[in-house]
């Protein structure tokens, strides 16, 4: 009896970026299986065109041609976990849901055979929930994509840079070095991971809560604590440009949006009391940090007045009905056996 061939949802969500997101859909197009595999892309209510854009290079490309890449328009803009939200929820085009979705970024370039090395690793996994591919800069140095959870001691540690400190917290160490081999992880960063449908329909889709940073974060360990493996696939490999819908490479401070997903995520999962400490270790990290360059006479690496605003966001953020708030579920799935 021929196997069935799974089905893959390959989602790329757009906000302002509409010429790279056509260049990461094509890169997408051609790594993708012809069979069983379509591409939604999401225009995250970008407000500049980009939508009309993206509906005539589809069509002129001829990529539309039996649903195999669809453009859904998002109501307004609710941030990167919303934003594929609307794609997950959405489906295959035939309205069954997928057996795996591939969330891409718009600024990501899959190489050949990534989609296939992701796909065949959750195959050959069934407890695997997640996988994260290789990802390298153009200038084809490797970014840090796979981590381990965050916790108070890994904020001390992240903070002060120190190295007899990093040796005593060698196990917090929230970036470590990048495995050669595929590996279990905590948790993998959005650029290119794959996701399996089961998983998705059990523990939900994104927390919408998050507008941007720390959702991927959150979903991996809502998957590990429902049992699910999550893992890092290097030989699955990208390009990431980064940064390029946020501006985050010409931010001067730190949005107000990163203090509230990293404070949501800490009292979400944690509680209200390790939020508080997660802070203090952060600060205090930051002030050996800081004493160290003052004494050395080296820069700060933290951005301009990063930890005044950690402070000011603890000291005045309240609780609100939105820390309690249960993850977007998955729409009803049907009995494909």
């Amino acid at each position: 009896m021929m196997q069935q061939m799974p089905r893959l949802l390959v989602v790329i969500l757009n906000y302002r970026t509409a010429e790279m997101t056509l260049r990461a859909a094509e890169a997408a197009l051609a790594d993708m299986p012809t069979t069983d595999a379509e591409l939604v892309i999401v225009d995250n209510d970008s407000g500049d065109g980009s939508a009309a854009l993206l509906a005539q290079a589809i069509t002129e490309r001829g990529w539309g041609v039996g649903d195999r890449v669809r453009l859904i328009s998002a109501p307004d803009n609710g941030g990167f976990g919303a934003g594929n939200n609307v794609a997950i929820r959405a489906g295959m085009s035939d309205g069954a849901p997928p057996d795996f979705v591939h969330v891409v970024n718009s600024d990501a370039f899959l190489d050949p055979g990534c989609i296939a090395g992701l796909l065949a690793h959750l195959q050959e996994h069934p407890r695997a929930g997640l996988a994260g591919s290789h990802v390298r800069g153009e200038d084809d140095l490797p970014h840090i994509t796979a981590f381990r959870f965050p916790t108070a001691a890994g904020e001390l540690e992240g903070a002060a840079r120190f190295g007899p400190l990093t040796r005593l917290l060698s196990s917090s160490v929230v970036a470590p070095s990048l495995p050669e081999r595929p590996a279990q992880v905590d948790w993998v960063a959005g650029a290119s991971v794959m996701m399996r449908w089961d998983m998705l329909a059990e523990i939900g889709l994104f927390d919408e809560e998050y507008f941007l940073y720390y959702e991927e974060t959150d979903l991996c360990l809502r998957a590990a604590r429902a049992g699910w493996d999550c893992w890092y696939v290097p030989q699955a490999r990208c390009v990431h440009v980064g940064s390029v819908s946020t501006g985050m490479k010409e931010w001067r401070r730190m949005p107000r949006y990163w203090f509230d997903s990293r404070r949501r995520y800490f009292t979400k999962n944690h509680g209200r009391a390790y939020a508080a400490l997660a802070v203090l270790a952060r600060l205090l990290g930051g002030g050996l940090h800081h004493l160290r360059c003052l004494l050395t006479g080296r820069r700060p690496e933290d951005a301009p007045g990063f930890y005044r605003d950690l402070a000011a966001h603890a000291l005045t953020a309240r609780r609100s009905a939105a820390t309690t708030k249960k993850p977007p579920r998955c729409p009803a799935t049907e009995d494909r056996s």
